[in-house]
C-alpha cells in the first residue's frame, strides 16, 4: 500500500454555478457569492492535496468534467479529471474509490484538512488499515480512504444527515474492517462557517470580499405596519 507520494488523492468538486452550489450560503452571500467562496473551497482543497505530496490528484467533477472551470484547474495544478456520473453520493464515491484501491477521497468543502492530515490517512492505509476517516462536526466525514473498495460502507447511508459517520462505523464494523480515526474538523456549509473562516488567520482570505446578499425593500403592507 503506497504512502503519500505514491498514493492517490481523490477530490470530489461541483462547478461553481450560481444557485446550484452553497445554498445554504445564499442568504447570506446570494447565489453567486457562495459560487464565488466554493470555487475558492475547490482551490484551497488542490493547494492542500499538492503540498501533501501525493503523486496522483484526481477531480472528480459534477456534473460534467468539461467545464471551464475544472479545465482550469487541470492547467493550473496539473490535477487529473474525471466526471462522478450518476447515482446518489455513496454510490458515486463508490466507483471511484473501485478504480482507485488504497486512495484517499475528500470533499473541497473543508479547508481545516491540512497537508499532515492527508499525509497521516495514506500512512495509516500503508500501515495496514482497511479503512481510514476523518470525522466531521456535523456528524459526517470529511475525509475516507479504503484499502479495497466496498459498496456495503456506502449503501443505505442517510447523506447530508447528522448520522453519516455513525451508520458508516456501524458498516466498517459489519464487514469486519479495522479502521482509523484521524482528528475531527470542520466544514464550510452554514452562515456561521463564514464567520469561522474569517476568524482563521489561515483560512481568513478565502471569505475577503465576497458580495452579499442583496436586501429586498419591504413591500408597502410592511411599511404600513411598521408606521406607528
Amino acid at each position: 500500500m503506497p504512502r503519500a507520494g505514491e498514493a492517490t488523492l481523490i477530490v470530489f468538486a461541483r462547478a461553481p454555478e450560481p444557485g446550484r452550489v452553497k445554498t445554504r450560503l445564499a442568504p447570506l452571500l446570494g447565489e453567486r457569492g457562495a459560487a464565488l467562496l466554493h470555487a475558492r473551497l475547490v482551490e484551497q482543497s488542490l493547494r492542500t492535496a499538492n503540498a501533501a505530496g501525493f503523486v496522483r490528484v484526481l477531480v472528480y467533477c459534477a456534473p460534467s468534467a468539461k467545464r471551464d472551470f475544472f479545465r482550469r484547474l487541470q492547467e493550473r495544478y496539473g490535477v487529473r479529471l474525471h466526471s462522478q456520473g450518476r447515482g446518489d453520493l455513496g454510490e458515486r464515491m463508490y466507483r471511484a474509490l473501485r478504480r482507485h484501491p488504497g486512495a484517499v477521497l475528500i470533499g473541497s468543502d473543508v479547508p481545516a484538512l491540512r497537508p499532515a492530515d492527508l499525509r497521516a490517512a495514506a500512512r495509516a492505509l500503508a500501515e495496514g488499515a482497511d479503512a481510514v476517516v476523518a470525522p466531521a462536526q456535523d456528524g459526517g466525514y470529511a475525509l475516507i480512504g479504503l484499502r479495497r473498495a466496498a459498496r456495503g460502507v456506502f449503501a443505505g447511508v442517510d447523506w447530508g444527515g447528522s448520522r453519516v459517520l455513525a451508520q458508516t462505523r456501524a458498516r466498517l464494523r459489519a464487514l469486519g474492517w479495522r479502521w482509523t480515526e484521524l482528528r475531527t474538523v470542520w466544514d464550510v456549509d452554514r452562515p456561521g462557517d463564514v464567520a469561522r473562516l474569517k476568524r482563521s488567520p489561515r483560512l481568513a482570505p478565502l471569505a475577503a470580499r465576497l458580495p452579499r446578499a442583496r436586501r429586498r425593500p419591504p413591500s408597502s403592507a410592511a411599511r404600513r405596519r411598521a408606521r406607528p
